[in-house]
């Protein structure tokens, strides 16, 4: 959100009558935290105080703000501001399913602790361990590499890679067990 004293705002720009949605996203973007978003989808529009396209975008934690800009938690979001951010992240989280979102957040290959910590990140909710490696693995999803990564006691995890099987029509999209 960009800090111009009290008042927080997010990034924004008039859009032409030609213009496409998606590229002037990806520059408010690149010019708020230096970078393309790993996701974005049109969220949808807000008719009040003007008309107003929202985009859910997301980048890897950790990337650092642009000069003026500054990360805010979700929590913390001004009330003027939170029909916008409401919009965006229930697009964010109905699509978690649907689209590889949390794995464009990820280095190519990941431990499944990892991909578990994104996922709870973006729905805000603790996942169950065993059920969120049953339903990844039975959805084919993931596949195992031949490498390992220890970090201090304990056995080494072994890293995967996002390797989707194609989808069978009607086949039901992955749902992980939510711990409440």
């Amino acid at each position: 959100m960009r800090d111009a004293g009290s008042q927080l705002s997010f990034p924004q720009s008039a859009l032409a009558t030609s213009g496409a949605v998606e590229p002037l996203a990806d520059v408010l973007a690149k010019s708020s935290c230096g970078r393309r978003p790993a996701w974005r989808a049109q969220a949808g529009g807000l008719l009040a105080p003007a008309v107003t396209l929202v985009v859910a975008a997301v980048v890897p934690s950790g990337t650092p703000a642009a000069e003026g800009y500054r990360w805010i938690r979700a929590a913390r979001v001004p009330a003027a501001a939170g029909a916008a951010l409401r919009l965006a992240l229930g697009v964010l989280r109905d699509r978690l399913d649907q689209d590889p979102v949390a794995f464009r957040l990820l280095p190519a290959a990941f431990a499944l602790s990892d991909l578990q910590r994104v996922y709870e990140l973006l729905l805000e909710r603790r996942i169950h361990k065993a059920s969120f490696r049953r339903a990844l693995l039975a959805a084919h999803l993931v596949e195992p590499t031949d490498e390992w990564r220890s970090e201090g006691r304990g056995r080494p995890a072994q890293l995967f890679r996002y390797h989707p099987r194609r989808r069978r029509p009607g086949q039901r999209p992955v749902r992980f067990e939510l711990l409440h």
